[in-house]
This record gives C-alpha cells, sequence and structure tokens, in this order.
C-alpha cells in the first residue's frame, strides 16, 4: 500500500484487520522509523540535523523552530505533523499510526505518550487495531510522565499536569491534571 492510501485510510480512523494490506504497511513504516530514531537517538546532533532527520522522519519539512532533545521514539512517523515552536523533551514516544498534530508554541516534557491505537477489545481479535487521531493545539504544555490516549483534542492554550492520564478532550486554557486527567482549573 503507498503512503497515499495509508493516510487516507487512517484519517478515515477505520478498524485495522490484522491481516490487511495496511498491517503490513504498518510493519514497513515501523521499520523506517526504527532506522531513522536509531540514527536520531545513537549520537549527537545539532539542532538543525535533528530537523533534517525529523522531517525525513515525518516525509513532511519540519520548521527550522523545532527543537528535540533524544532520545525520541515513533512506530510510524509519516503521520505526524508539528507546527513552529515546538518543543519536544527526551524519552517521548509516539504511537502515529492514527495520526498526531501537533500545533505552534507547544511544550512536549519528558517520557510522554502520545498513543493513536487501541486494540480490539475481543481476545479472539486483539491484533484488530482501531486508530484515532490526537490533535494538539497552539500554545499547549504537557507535563512529564504523561499519556495522552486515542482521540484525544488539547485546545490551544491547556496545559497537562506531569503524570496525567488524558483520556477526555481538554478545553481551550484549561489545566488538567491526575489519572484520569480532571480539570484543575482555567488559565489566561
Amino acid at each position: 500500500m503507498d503512503l497515499e492510501k495509508f493516510f487516507e485510510y487512517m484519517n478515515e480512523q477505520k478498524t485495522v484487520d490484522e491481516n490487511s494490506n495496511l498491517f503490513e504497511t504498518f510493519h514497513e513504516l515501523a521499520q523506517e522509523a526504527i532506522k531513522i530514531t536509531m540514527e536520531i537517538n545513537s549520537k549527537y546532533h545539532t539542532p538543525e540535523e535533528i530537523v533534517e532527520l525529523f522531517s525525513k522522519l515525518t516525509g513532511k519539512n519540519v520548521d527550522k523552530s523545532f527543537k528535540l532533545f533524544p532520545p525520541f521514539y515513533s512506530e510510524c512517523g509519516k503521520n505526524i505533523t508539528v507546527g513552529k515552536n515546538v518543543f519536544i523533551n527526551a524519552c517521548c514516544k509516539f504511537q502515529d499510526q492514527g495520526g498526531i498534530t501537533i500545533g505552534d508554541n507547544c511544550f512536549i516534557g519528558h517520557n510522554v505518550t502520545l498513543a493513536t491505537l487501541n486494540h480490539d477489545i475481543n481476545p479472539n481479535n486483539r491484533a484488530t487495531m482501531h486508530p484515532k487521531k490526537i490533535t494538539i493545539g497552539n500554545n499547549v504544555w504537557i507535563g512529564s510522565d504523561s499519556t495522552i490516549l486515542p482521540g484525544i483534542i488539547i485546545e490551544d492554550g491547556a496545559i497537562v499536569g506531569a503524570g496525567s492520564v488524558v483520556t477526555k478532550n481538554v478545553s481551550k486554557n484549561t489545566i488538567v491534571a491526575g489519572n484520569p486527567a480532571k480539570i484543575i482549573k482555567k488559565c489566561c
């Protein structure tokens, strides 16, 4: 399956059957992502080289204002889109087959996981996956060790407290924290 058809299918958020061509495409893209992230993680790179390598990983031109502190992990890479002035701290894991969009001026703390896939709840179909895109607005700060679950939208100006598990959408200019994350207060 070519990349265009992959994006088309994934953007429709349809179920991915373990016996499908798409399932095979997952594995092919994962191998490419592993190769690129190993390069990112294996030695020092200048900020300019990081931008170049992340652009290669995503298949999109990443703005020169992008910053990443390795190590970084991705299971696909090609379904990540980042805006301008985005900072991703060390040890983040992006399961991006379902799509991850990060707006401008966002800070992603240490060891944040963005997960866009769920496995089927039926044990006989456990390898079947259900993709849901994660969308992060502008000026968002996600604290260290947080997990953002499939399908979540975090609106502009929101803050996710460290160690949170985000199971519901986060409104604009809201601070959430906890497991599951709950509204702490409005900000700004």
